[in-house]
């Protein structure tokens, strides 16, 4: 999917027309798509002739829309940082990976500073998109990172409660992180989880089942 801005051009010929448009958003053919609006005409001996109208649409890709709004706001941060995007148009996916020196900044207890700012880039490129595209945004791996940890926490609670045969409560954790773990434990013998309470109580209950 795209979002688009227009620039409307007027000329003796159509290809007079779209030259008019495209210097006035200084982009090239390549780059924008074209409705003719208006067909030229000469009129009789030259009284009532028209001059031809198009609109061309400038395409923006939504990876440059991400990365744009991104180098925005860790400029004005001061944060070096590069920016690595894979996007998916098939599947509207989009992978977002930032590499910095100071990751603390970024991704705050738990991952919860890079979920607001992974939420805020989801944001911005879907404003103007028809269909919504899942923005996944990492910084310096921490969420395969991240992810191991949550496994390996996920296999230690759960052997616990099929020792105990208890029930073992969680601490509160966003939804993809409670996603890892129930993804984690699906299928497991004896055990079950869900989640409970709401907003940022929500957590998970790793449930022993005989």
């Amino acid at each position: 999917m795209e979002r688009r801005k227009s620039a409307i051009g007027k000329g003796k010929t159509i290809e007079d027309a779209i030259k008019d448009a495209l210097e006035k958003l200084n982009a090239t053919s390549e780059e924008v798509d074209t409705k003719v609006l208006e067909m030229p005409t000469s009129g009789f001996m030259g009284i009532g002739a028209k001059s031809a109208k198009v609109e061309v649409f400038l395409i923006e890709k939504f990876d440059e829309i991400a990365k744009e709004f991104l180098d925005s706001v860790l400029n004005k941060m001061g944060i070096e940082h590069s920016i690595s995007i894979d996007y998916d148009e098939k599947d509207e996916n989009m992978f977002i990976s930032l590499d910095i020196e100071n990751t603390g900044v970024l991704i705050g207890k738990h991952g919860q500073t890079l979920d607001s700012l992974q939420y805020l880039t989801s944001l911005v490129v879907n404003k103007s998109s028809e269909n919504y595209i899942r923005v996944i945004l990492d910084i310096n791996n921490y969420r395969e990172k991240r992810k191991e940890t949550l496994e390996h926490l996920a296999d230690k609670l759960a052997t616990k409660a099929l020792k105990r045969r208890k029930n073992i409560e969680l601490e509160p954790m966003n939804p993809y992180e409670r996603r890892i773990i129930h993804s984690y434990l699906q299928g497991r013998e004896h055990i079950t989880t869900y989640s409970v309470d709401e907003g940022t109580n929500r957590h998970l209950i790793i449930e022993y089942t005989k």
